[in-house]
């Protein structure tokens, strides 16, 4: 994006500035910190400007973190578990236990891939019945052991192929939701990047729902949308705006809980600052989560999901 070419060459000049403020050269101090303060005034300038469209470009944007990342970065002895035990382990979808500094939690979570070779092996982050169905077992697992249930929501949706229909992709999609909502256990859901139609929401049946700053949620592809109203996916621009699928939206329209900010410019221009924030706003949920009961834990998910829709006719 143009956006992007002026701050990434500012944090080019930072960076060398930085290494030579560190090495002793205190002659170069305050002029880092003038840089620094034109980043982050043009960074939150730009980011507040941008379109739903262009949110979404940065929601899909190659270098931005993925599950893994925030697995890696925000968690400690992650075990990862593999498998639906009916079919095969789908690689779209990653789960496992881990560690959010001495609580054990269970990290479930869209994963895309980064070159060609992992795209493909993870179907581009879109699952199979079979990537649902294994994390329904570790759902369960968790809830067996005690454990909460954090979700990194990051797909285009559900694999539409013959094979995951033969399959039951429907069904397990439905499956996946019903014991999200169900579970005894404090549940986070949050949207990293893309969440796309019935295959993010099999993972969103949270107590908490956020999103970060760039992300989008939506029932349908700003695409998908344009090609079936407009009958032509150049209208996507206008699509996007009319489907209210940035976290601003959501959050005015009761969709989610809270946006997680984003470092200036977007997570993957500072993406272990973009840790920092999501490991915060996760402690920050788990703290309030729980003082509920596994009784209020499911009365709270479900009361929140339902009162969704509402409306009063005048």
């Amino acid at each position: 994006m143009e956006f992007e070419k002026k701050l990434m060459d500012l944090q080019d000049k930072i960076e060398i500035l930085r290494e030579k403020v560190k090495k002793g050269e205190k002659q170069y101090l305050d002029e880092l910190i003038k840089l620094r303060r034109e980043f982050k005034e043009l960074g939150r300038k730009y980011i507040e400007n941008l379109t739903a469209w262009e949110k979404t470009q940065l929601a899909r944007h190659p270098k931005r973190p993925h599950t893994i990342d925030y697995i890696n970065n925000v968690f400690t002895g992650f075990i990862e578990l593999h498998g639906d035990r009916r079919f095969a382990d789908d690689k779209a979808i990653i789960a496992g236990f881990a560690f959010l500094g001495d609580i054990p939690v269970c990290v479930i979570g869209h994963e895309k891939g980064r070159d060609t070779k992992e795209k493909i092996e993870r179907n581009f982050g879109m699952p199979h019945p079979e990537g649902y169905r294994k994390a329904i077992r570790v759902m369960k697992l968790a809830e067996k052991f005690n454990r909460p249930v954090i979700t990194f929501i990051d797909t285009p949706g559900a694999y539409p192929g013959i094979g995951a229909e033969e399959r039951g992709q429907s069904q397990a999609i439905a499956e996946s939701i019903a014991t999200m909502a169900d579970l005894k256990v404090p549940t986070i859901s949050i949207v990293i990047g893309e969440g796309g139609s019935g295959g993010a929401l099999a993972l969103g049946i949270g107590n908490k729902v956020m999103m970060l700053e760039n992300s989008i949620y939506s029932v349908i592809s700003p695409e998908g949308c344009a090609a079936i109203l407009y009958k032509t996916q150049e209208k996507a621009p206008v699509a996007a705006e009319a489907l209210k699928i940035t976290a601003k939206d959501l959050l005015e329209l009761g969709v989610i809980d809270e946006i997680i900010p984003e470092p200036c410019g977007g997570a993957h221009l500072q993406p272990k600052k973009a840790y920092r924030l999501v490991k915060r706003a996760i402690r920050k949920a788990l703290k309030e989560l729980n003082n509920l009961s596994p009784e209020e834990l499911v009365n709270q998910r479900e009361n929140k999901f339902y009162s969704m829709g509402k409306f009063i006719e005048a």
